[in-house]
C-alpha cells in the first residue's frame, strides 16, 4: 500500500528557509509523477510544484524563484526547498503521487497527511 510521509515543516520568520521531505513507500517511486500542494485555512488547496519521473519540474508562479522541487529516486524521497519565505506561504503542505511518468494533466491519487509551515513576521 502506498504511503507518503511528509516532514520538515515548522515555524520560521519571513525571509527564512525550510526544506520539506516526503518519504514514499509501497510504489515504484521512480515511475511516478510527484507533487507538492498546500492549503491555507479558509482557502482551496493549490498546486505548488510537480516533478516528472525524468526530473522535469513545474512551479506555480507564486513560488517561482524561491522554491525548488527535487527527487532522489534511490531514496524514494521527494523534497521541496523553500527559500525567501513569505507570510502568504503559511499553509499545510502535502506530498502527492500519481502513477504516471509525466505530470501533465495527471490526477494525484495518493496523498500524505501533510506538514504545517508557518511563516511569521
Amino acid at each position: 500500500q502506498v504511503q507518503l510521509v511528509e516532514s520538515g515543516g515548522g515555524s520560521v520568520q519571513a525571509g527564512g528557509s525550510l526544506r520539506l521531505s516526503c518519504a514514499a513507500s509501497g510504489l515504484t517511486y521512480s515511475h511516478y509523477c510527484m507533487g507538492w500542494f498546500r492549503q491555507a485555512p479558509g482557502k482551496e488547496r493549490e498546486g505548488v510544484a510537480t516533478i516528472n519521473s525524468d526530473g522535469r519540474t513545474t512551479l506555480s508562479d507564486s513560488v517561482k524563484g524561491r522554491f525548488t522541487i527535487s527527487r532522489d529516486n534511490a531514496k524514494n524521497t521527494l523534497y521541496l526547498q523553500m527559500n525567501s519565505l513569505k507570510l502568504e506561504d503559511t499553509a499545510k503542505y502535502y506530498c502527492a503521487a500519481a502513477p504516471r511518468a509525466s505530470c501533465g494533466l495527471v490526477s494525484f491519487g495518493y496523498w500524505g497527511q501533510g506538514t504545517q509551515v508557518t511563516v511569521s513576521s
